[in-house]
């Protein structure tokens, strides 16, 4: 899928393959997470400037822009190939503007968490063992936790938008393993990033209007699509070439907590007792379903 690459870039092409490459990937993981929690953060500061909508679109499109020039993949390809491109560019592309719907109105640690319930039910899906109960309870323990909402009462719209994209990230995970064999390279996530950047610009510029054109706000979001998408999103496609979708899951429960940590640090969102024990319950949960249950994939 990557005939159009120039000469010129054949080899710091293949000398990046390499080197992502001989990253472990448990660690490729590890690294995207910390990558998409900064990259979130940073992101939540630019909502004052440009809105949620406006700093989802700028953070898709620059990272279109970026992965297409680097890749620059040959539009020759299969029809299954079509439908798999576009199928994860439109779950890219939904998931982000409701998480980032979200994140305008609960902080960035609890909209993970409530997220995360996607993947964790994906996990569970088709499950009838009494073990699975347990991490079913686990969860809404936690979720428990966090509606009691603190020293102030959480936004329920925020919470139904992180849920939803929550469910787009489990059909992100399932959709990211069928495009990883689907492309040996980056060149199907430069695509399928593609059609994420054309669906979310319009609704950015709806949301923006020309404050998206603001020299700061520009260059803020150029950052946020290299730590929140490029970054991340190429090493967690190269990851799950090499690991089964449920192992990711597992690497993958880690995410609440770092995004609480990342919340309290970059953007002095203190969290209670009680919302730390929510995201540990939901973690555990995570842990254990996407250890314990059978792969649904």
């Amino acid at each position: 899928m990557n005939e159009g690459v120039a000469p010129g870039w054949q080899g710091r092409l293949a000398a990046t393959s390499r080197l992502i490459g001989s990253i472990p990937p448990t660690a490729q993981v590890l690294v995207g997470i910390v990558s998409v929690q900064v990259g979130a953060a940073l992101a939540k500061q630019l909502f004052a400037a440009a809105g949620a909508t406006g700093v989802v679109a700028l953070r898709l499109v620059f990272a279109a822009l970026i992965l297409l020039a680097i890749w620059r993949p040959s539009l020759r390809v299969t029809r299954r190939t079509v439908g798999v491109v576009a199928g994860y560019g439109a779950v890219l592309a939904a998931m982000n503007i409701l998480f980032y719907l979200a994140l305008e109105r609960i902080p960035l640690g609890i909209a993970v968490t409530v997220e995360f319930l996607g993947p964790m039910m994906l996990a569970l899906a088709g499950s009838r063992r009494w073990l699975d109960a347990v991490w079913a309870v686990l969860a809404g323990a936690g979720v428990l936790l966090l509606a009691r909402g603190g020293d102030a009462e959480l936004s329920l719209l925020g919470l139904f938008f992180a849920f939803a994209a929550g469910v787009c990230w489990a059909g992100y995970i399932l959709l990211g393993a069928a495009l990883g064999k689907q492309s040996a390279d980056g060149s199907g996530l430069a695509l399928a990033m593609g059609v994420a950047g054309l669906i979310a610009l319009p609704v950015g510029v709806v949301g923006a209007g020309p404050d998206l054109l603001s020299p700061v706000v520009l260059v803020v979001g150029l950052g946020v699509a290299l730590l929140s998408s490029v970054i991340p999103y190429t090493l967690e496609l190269e990851a799950l070439r090499k690991i089964p979708p449920r192992v990711f899951g597992i690497l993958m429960s880690l995410e609440p907590a770092v995004a609480a940590v990342a919340g309290v640090v970059v953007l002095g969102e203190v969290l209670v007792v009680d919302q730390w024990v929510a995201i540990c319950c939901v973690v555990g949960a995570s842990v254990g379903a996407t250890r314990f249950s059978r792969p649904v994939v």
